[in-house]
């Protein structure tokens, strides 16, 4: 493959050879796959805004009743640090540091990921405590189905990094799971990007 037909920043490096033409192709027609994804959370984002009104709220609890924000603050940080973190394991698949030290960075992950999930899932109970379940309103509505969705999203990205760690335990680090790697870092990076539009829209703005 020549070099004028390379993405920028999908490829692993000539060193890795096969593995390094194939992600080219794999690792862009993945993204193009997750740029649906995309698609279906704008549409709840713009359920979720036209929801943000007195109308809305349906005279249930809002934002200022739900929210603590120093949670959503927390996680905030464990998951751009997990993207942070995943930095590590490309840079280990690139350079070639070895199946141990991959395994660790991907443990990480998917650690910051579960600590992720956990303040989000107790958020959730103690909202819903609060009176601030799904059917209370269309905006609770949009709320739990959009926040919720991006969690769910979570837990498959730890479902998947365990499996990679499954995969590089038995088969070591071949030209497959290079590419399955670079895939899951597409998408990984990609719930970090999500986030922060939620943290901005959803957390941010109803309560400036």
């Amino acid at each position: 493959m020549s070099d004028n037909s390379l993405y920028p920043g999908l490829n692993l490096g000539e060193t890795h050879s096969a593995a390094h033409d194939q992600a080219e192709t794999t690792v862009f027609g993945f993204w193009v796959f997750v740029m649906s994804d995309l698609i279906i959370f704008g549409i709840l984002f713009a359920c979720y805004a036209s929801y943000l009104d007195p109308v809305g709220l349906a005279g249930g609890p809002g934002p200022a009743d739900l929210f603590d924000i120093t949670s959503v603050a927390i996680q905030t940080a464990l998951l751009l640090l997990g993207g942070v973190a995943y930095g590590g394991v490309s840079l280990v698949v690139k350079y070639e540091h070895g199946h141990r030290r991959l395994i660790a960075w991907l443990l990480v992950c998917a650690a910051l990921g579960a600590g992720f999930l956990f303040f989000e899932v107790r958020d959730f109970i103690e909202q819903a405590g609060k009176g601030g379940v799904p059917q209370a309103s269309g905006w609770l509505s949009s709320y739990w189905t959009l926040v919720g969705l991006h969690g769910i999203h979570v837990f498959s990205g730890i479902v998947w990094i365990m499996a990679m760690v499954a995969q590089i335990a038995v088969r070591g680090i071949d030209d497959v799971v290079k590419v399955r790697l670079s895939m899951l870092g597409v998408f990984w990076h990609f719930l970090d990007l999500i986030w922060v539009a939620i943290f901005s829209f959803v957390f941010l703005v109803p309560l400036s």
